[in-house]
């Protein structure tokens, strides 16, 4: 099976929901129009990033009795699945990061946020909660993953998607640009350690990686983008597009993950009982 997934590397409008859903609208119709099965927009697209006291004012319910989140499912109804990022409020008034996978109308699958940074420039936990699941979920396409930004900075969350049975990993981020590497000609750090996680989660788990990260200004801070598609054997399909906004759309081969898969059984020879022992015993305080 091939599948065609859109990166929708947009430059989101601070607070403005009404205004960033006109923009998912078009890219949408732009991807479906090159045949795109799957559109994926970065963290937060619906909002913004550094929105903080404008939480409550920018949350969603993502049930069709709000007006954005139906205009995107009804777009999934009749045109490419998606992933969308937006702030989540439960039925408790709580808040969260998220991603919504929607597809032919439907809401499959929603992640919250599950690590919250509060090092550097970052201050998550001062105004979202922390997500408390990690999930696979089935789609028309085989089984995937969603992890958001710092979640894919811990590998165990990755691993658990893997556990779970997901052949596609998708990671959605607002990374702004920090660090410049004066020994690969000023290259940025911070786009150097990404790449090098999805290089490394795709090849250790056989499976394919999708990042799709923001670009643009906010708060005088820069968003590098650099969205990627990463093969089961570690090997870029797509990379490289820094700081403009950009439509990238690209065709991947699902079968690629058997054909690893039956030159390197990873995934068969793993031991999740051994480390869930090991796991256990290293909490419970005991020696080896």
């Amino acid at each position: 099976m091939r599948l065609i997934v859109g990166l929708a590397q947009i430059y989101p409008k601070l607070g403005d929901v009404q205004a960033n859903l006109a923009r998912h609208l078009e890219w949408i119709a732009q991807a479906g129009a090159q045949g795109a099965d799957l559109v994926v927009f970065p963290e937060l697209s619906l909002t913004g990033y550094y929105v903080q006291d404008m939480v409550p004012e920018v949350a969603i319910r993502a049930t069709r009795d709000d007006e954005a989140f139906r205009a995107l499912l009804d777009a999934s109804a009749s045109g490419p699945d998606l992933v969308v990022g937006f702030v989540h409020a439960d039925t408790r008034q709580r808040f969260y990061i998220a991603s919504a996978y929607l597809s032919r109308g439907q809401c499959l699958h929603i992640h919250h946020k599950v690590y919250l940074p509060t090092y550097g420039m970052f201050d998550d936990g001062r105004y979202f909660d922390q997500g408390s699941a990690i999930r696979a979920f089935d789609t028309r396409f085989g089984r995937m993953g969603m992890l958001i930004c710092e979640d894919f900075w811990h590998m165990s969350a990755p691993y658990v998607l893997w556990q779970d049975g997901a052949d596609l990993l998708i990671f959605t981020s607002c990374s702004p640009s920090r660090g410049v590497s004066a020994s690969e000609g000023g290259r940025l750090t911070v786009s150097r350690w990404v790449e090098l996680m999805t290089q490394a989660y795709a090849s250790a788990f056989t499976a394919y990686v999708v990042h799709v990260n923001r670009v643009g200004y906010e708060d005088g801070r820069n968003y590098w983008g650099g969205s990627s598609i990463t093969d089961p054997d570690g090997e870029f399909l797509t990379r490289g597009l820094y700081f403009d906004e950009a439509l990238i759309v690209q065709e991947i081969d699902l079968n690629q993950i058997h054909r690893t898969r039956s030159q390197l059984p990873l995934l068969r020879d793993e031991r999740p009982h051994l480390v869930q022992r090991e796991l256990a015993r290293i909490l419970n305080g005991q020696d080896a």
